[in-house]
């Protein structure tokens, strides 16, 4: 079968599935399945692909036919200007998630050398995306997984730079190593009576750890914040991902646990999404 045939029948299959991104999902299926980038496969689609391939792309359509995110298929995710390592165990990093990136890099352009701290690591893509950019800075991240922890290993030394991060498995509330500079953090935040609306492939293949942020979606925001007022520096940065109706509950926490709030960014569909906040 040709390449053309076979990303043909990937997209119809996706399509009959209600997967809004048949076409893009098929292409990159079978760049994983050929092992080559979208551009070859868009010149190349009169060529015929091996019958064990097309088995396995059939395969991998199956599979994100029922919703499994193409992310968790490839094993890849591009965040800001790289590409992360990831699996099932840690949540997939999302586009707004680079606003933290894009706050970090402007509050702190004129700044050689900072410690940082992020709790929740997940696969790494916040506090490795920094210390790429910033060639002086060094971090320390957290996380209450094992999984988390590894993902985040395999992906500093795959951008070379694990000399420059130190990870530990620990709870916040347990966590009492340095005093940090800036510290940031992109913590599960959505409410248990949420959790029905949310999409099938992020219901039934994300894992609800990195999600689940209690009753009000607050939980993890009030152990965070008062942890941070202990850990950070004076007049240090505590940098927080949010939900888009979480603005008013999140900046109350801060404000009584003796932060300034600096600003609160929104994302690209103009939802509320980070809040920059200053230890006074």
């Amino acid at each position: 079968m040709k390449i053309e045939n076979a990303l043909k029948e990937g997209f119809l299959k996706l399509k009959q599935n209600n997967i809004s991104s048949a076409l893009l999902d098929s292409q990159l299926l079978m760049s994983k399945t050929i092992k080559r980038d979208q551009k070859f496969i868009i010149l190349n689609s009169d060529k015929e692909l091996k019958n064990c391939d097309y088995k396995y792309f059939k395969k991998l359509i199956s599979h994100r036919a029922r919703g499994k995110p193409v992310a968790y298929l490839t094993k890849i995710k591009s965040f800001w200007n790289y590409d992360f390592f990831l699996n099932d165990k840690v949540l997939i990093p999302r586009s707004d998630s680079e606003l933290i990136v894009e706050q970090v890099l402007e509050v702190y352009k004129n700044k050689r050398i900072i410690n940082f701290l992020e709790i929740g690591v997940g696969s790494g893509c916040l506090i490795l995306s920094i210390l790429k950019e910033k060639k002086f800075f060094s971090g320390i991240g957290i996380d209450i997984s094992n999984h988390a922890i590894k993902i985040c290993r395999i992906n500093a030394k795959k951008l070379k730079i694990e000399n420059r991060i130190k990870l530990f498995k620990s709870d916040i509330d347990n966590f009492n190593i340095g005093k940090y500079d800036l510290i940031i953090s992109n913590p599960p935040y959505i409410k248990k009576l949420d959790f029905r609306g949310l999409k099938k492939d992020i219901l039934n293949f994300e894992p609800w750890l990195a999600l689940d942020g209690g009753l009000e979606g607050l939980s993890c925001f009030r152990k965070i914040i008062r942890k941070s007022s202990e850990l950070i520096k004076k007049r240090g940065k505590l940098i927080l991902e949010i939900a888009c109706d979480q603005k008013r509950d999140v900046v109350k926490i801060l404000r009584d646990n003796g932060f300034y709030i600096n600003k609160v960014l929104r994302d690209l569909a103009n939802n509320d999404r980070c809040i920059i906040s200053t230890k006074i």
